[in-house]
């Protein structure tokens, strides 16, 4: 159990430190707004709290460092600067390291955390004097008027499974000043319906502190999302308070939301006590009662002596189980299409009316199943926001990014898979595309640079567009590397989207110098392989010294895919329906007119076709009329030949065992409703090894 806390933790700490990270970057470029203030320290307090509870004492005390500075700055003793928020990131990361080298058992870097403490101090110590006065006038006014607070605090009834013990918070409260507890036990179950792990007991508590709200909202600080949190001042203790009786009982009830006030003077027309007539009647339990009467008697007490958010309904779980239920979801599909054609074959009406309620649930399943993996795309682009930062600042470039539809929702796995090509494309736009200022300058630029990330929806896939408004594309600086690599001849007539399709060449690269960023000639190949894994196409655009404009398009999810299935002899394939545009018969007479050349004439353009028979030496002779499949590849149409297309069909993608994993043209296999095996077809990878071998 104790393991599953700490992991639980874990989970939740990556999350704050990503947050954390994009409220970093928003604060400085609002410096003043308090929101963001509160969410860094808030995300601090957190993860402090409990990393202490779960044992990562080590997060605890360092986080505890950066936790004071911001406390600062919440308290207005504190600029927000941007060293402020430099250490802070380095803080946020050497926190991250730490988490990692729980689970590696590896070393933690302790210079480099001391480092960071010592830098947080000495802001602080910038202050101190200020600080320190501030602090003297704010305890001074403070032991001036302490308040009385009303507090309910109502847990969730999982908070023990969560690890945390309320009984903690409440003696956390008591060091604030007086304090009166009255536990509420009127929820409790009968004792054979009682759960051990479940909390059936609320607190309302009456205190009197000196310390303010923001002390008493600190107190709850980790529980926020797991209670139901009240807090209400209800009297101030100050030297001209005027010396009367505190409220009358019914009142205080009224202002708890207790009781109704039509109630409260019902009960109050009859002649015995109203505590007592209200228990006596039932309109009210003697535990709440009790809490107003403690209320009542705290107030003359302290007099004496002189004086939220509701539980979260989301669960959390592993990515290993939503990956199995997604291949569970998959055996489905193919068994319901075996299923379905097994009714058909036998033409019975009542079997194909079970055959068809079960294609409807699947259908339904599937989609729930996929949707559960789904992530808004907008957790990788706030991570980019780093990158940029980061890099245009070791480079001496000033460049702001912009973000558009960042709620688009992509597969998980296929946002994991995307990240590493996005980060390529982005540095690469920073490093050759945004001048730096004094040359924006003279081209009449504004000196700040612009990177531009956009996600949208396109059917059953996510257009992804890095934009840039730098220097653009040297198209003759191409053409001669090109030239130079002996990719091109001297002489050949390329199209922009053509040449600008060489850089994606390995080893390709016109940068004049290297630097740590770029100038390797490693990457952009790279780049383009990751995406044509993915089942997805990369387009450039530019326009010199306008900028550059990369557009991705990428799969929604790589479980199942909408696939058009054809047959060669007596092989079964399968090509992405994505990638398709049409299909179109070809003759014995197309066959000649074309004079060798596996040309075909389709409205008035030629389409450069690859005959899968002879790719795939499938031995036996073609049908008179063969079906050409024409497809799009980054923007150029190709056509396979197969013998017949038989149709659209649900395709559950699986990975080809070890044996076969580098077959050149086939990207996985599937299985047919009769069993059988279709192979998925790698349609980019089949035109790349098409026009290596026409050169």
């Amino acid at each position: 159990m104790i393991d599953q806390h700490r992991q639980a933790f874990k989970e939740e700490a990556y999350e704050l430190l990503a947050e954390l990270e994009s409220s970093l970057l928003e604060l400085e470029e609002r410096p003043d707004d308090q929101d963001l203030i509160g969410r860094v320290f808030r995300a601090m307090h957190t993860i402090k709290g409990s990393g202490s509870m779960f044992g990562f004492d080590d997060i605890a005390s360092f986080t505890h460092e950066v936790e004071t500075i911001f406390d600062m700055v919440r308290n207005g003793k504190l600029q927000v600067t941007g060293r402020l928020v430099n250490l802070t990131l380095a803080a946020r990361d050497q926190i991250r390291a730490m988490l990692d080298a729980a689970d590696s058992g590896e070393a933690t870097d302790l210079q480099a955390s001391a480092g960071i403490i010592v830098g947080l101090r000495e802001l602080a110590g910038f202050q101190g004097q200020v600080a320190a006065e501030a602090h003297k006038e704010e305890v001074h006014e403070a032991q001036k008027d302490p308040v009385t607070y009303r507090i309910r605090f109502a847990p969730a009834r999982e908070i023990f499974v969560s690890g945390t013990n309320p009984l903690t918070l409440i003696a956390e409260l008591k060091e604030l000043g007086a304090c009166t507890v009255v536990a509420q036990t009127a929820g409790f179950p009968c004792l054979e319906e009682m759960n051990p792990e479940s909390c059936y007991v609320y607190w309302d508590v009456i205190l009197t502190t000196d310390q303010g709200e923001n002390a008493i909202r600190d107190v709850f600080i980790f529980v926020e999302d797991d209670c139901e949190l009240k807090i209400e001042p209800i009297a101030e203790h100050n030297r001209y308070e005027e010396q009367q009786d505190y409220k009358r009982l019914g009142e205080i009830l009224v202002e708890r939301g207790d009781i109704t006030s039509d109630a409260m003077r019902a009960v109050l027309s009859q002649q015995k006590r109203f505590g007592e007539l209200a228990i006596s009647q039932g309109i009210l339990h003697e535990g709440k009662v009790q809490a107003a009467l403690a209320e009542q008697q705290h107030i003359k007490e302290v007099r004496q002596e002189k004086q939220v958010a509701e539980a979260s309904s989301s669960i959390r779980v592993p990515a290993e189980r939503l990956d199995l239920l997604v291949n569970l979801v998959g055996e489905m599909v193919t068994v319901q299409a075996r299923l379905s054609q097994t009714a058909a074959q036998r033409d019975d009406a009542e079997l194909m009316a079970i055959a068809e309620e079960v294609e409807r649930l699947t259908a339904e399943l599937r989609d729930s199943a996929l949707n559960i993996r789904m992530l808004p795309i907008g957790s990788t682009f706030s991570k980019f926001k780093r990158l940029v930062r980061d890099l245009s600042a070791e480079l001496g470039k000033q460049i702001e990014m912009t973000t558009e539809g960042a709620e688009t929702e992509l597969d998980k796995t296929v946002i994991e898979k995307l990240n590493d090509p996005l980060v390529h494309l982005i540095r690469n736009s920073i490093d050759h595309g945004i001048e730096r200022p004094e040359a924006r300058v003279a081209a009449g630029k504004p000196e700040r640079g612009t990177v531009h990330l956009s996600a949208v929806h396109s059917g059953d896939s996510v257009l992804i567009t890095i934009a840039d408004d730098g220097a653009g594309l040297d198209k003759e600086a191409i053409r001669a590397k090109g030239i130079e690599r002996g990719i091109i001849t001297a002489g050949a007539e390329l199209s922009d989207k053509e040449l600008f399709n060489l850089i994606f060449a390995p080893g390709f690269s016109t940068a004049k110098t290297v630097s740590s960023v770029s100038g390797r000639g490693v990457g952009m190949d790279v780049v383009k392989r990751a995406i044509e894994a993915l089942r997805g196409s990369i387009d450039i655009t530019s326009v010199r010294g306008e900028g550059t404009r990369i557009m991705v398009k990428i799969p929604l999810t790589l479980a199942i895919i909408e696939s058009l299935l054809v047959k060669i002899g007596n092989d079964s394939f399968m090509m992405p329906l994505a990638l398709v545009d049409e299909c179109v018969e070809l003759t014995r007479e197309d066959v000649a007119a074309a004079h060798g050349r596996n040309l075909a004439h389709v409205r008035d353009q030629l389409v450069p076709y690859i005959p899968l028979r002879e790719h795939f030496a499938i031995p036996g002779a073609p049908p008179e009329i063969e079906q050409i499949v024409i497809t799009q590849v980054n923007g150029v149409r190709v056509g396979f030949v197969v013998d017949h297309v038989i149709g659209e069909h649900q395709t559950v993608i699986k990975s080809l065992g070890r044996a076969y994993k580098d077959t050149e043209g086939i990207s996985g296999a599937t299985i047919l409703g009769d069993g059988t095996v279709a192979l998925i077809l790698d349609i980019p990878q089949l035109v790349q090894a098409a026009e290596a071998a026409q050169a």
